[in-house]
């Protein structure tokens, strides 16, 4: 269990604690190079329905990649944008809840820094039990295609 305090008032002394499921965390990620610059930004969410091993997170894992997406669009403000690592840019990882506070910033840190995506993806691998790239083709449904 991961377990979090913090200051409140009640029964038990001012203390509160939130105790969070053991259940694993869904990070869409996409590599990008704007004008230049390396990007790699990202979201996720806590999942509620673990999907089973062999089948991919669909409706959570699309509301992300959407959201994320989004976002990604929305920078295209900022200047042109292209993906960084051909059809490993736009990745969905399912990850620890522990690894999120220390690995993840690092593992950013270092891709941004290198633009390393063998390393960034075999460092990821290392803590991750599943990813998935994230495709489409013209008239067919966006597929989530196992990594590892």
């Amino acid at each position: 269990m991961y377990c979090s305090l913090w200051g409140g008032s009640g029964e038990d002394g001012g203390l509160r604690h939130l105790v969070l499921a053991d259940s694993p965390y869904l990070v869409a990620m996409a590599l990008i190079d704007q004008q230049g610059r390396r990007a790699l930004p990202l979201g996720g969410r806590s999942q509620k329905e673990v999907a089973q091993q062999g089948e991919a997170p669909e409706a959570l894992g699309h509301a992300l990649v959407l959201e994320l997406l989004l976002r990604v669009w929305q920078r295209s403000d900022q200047g042109a944008l292209q993906r960084a690592a051909g059809a490993d840019s736009l990745l969905l990882v399912e990850l620890p809840m522990e690894r999120l506070p220390e690995d993840v910033p690092r593992l950013k840190a270092d891709w941004l820094n290198t633009g390393d995506t063998a390393a960034f993806k075999a460092a990821l691998q290392a803590f991750s039990p599943r990813a998935w790239t994230v495709s489409i083709e013209k008239f067919k449904p966006v597929v989530l295609q196992p990594l590892w």
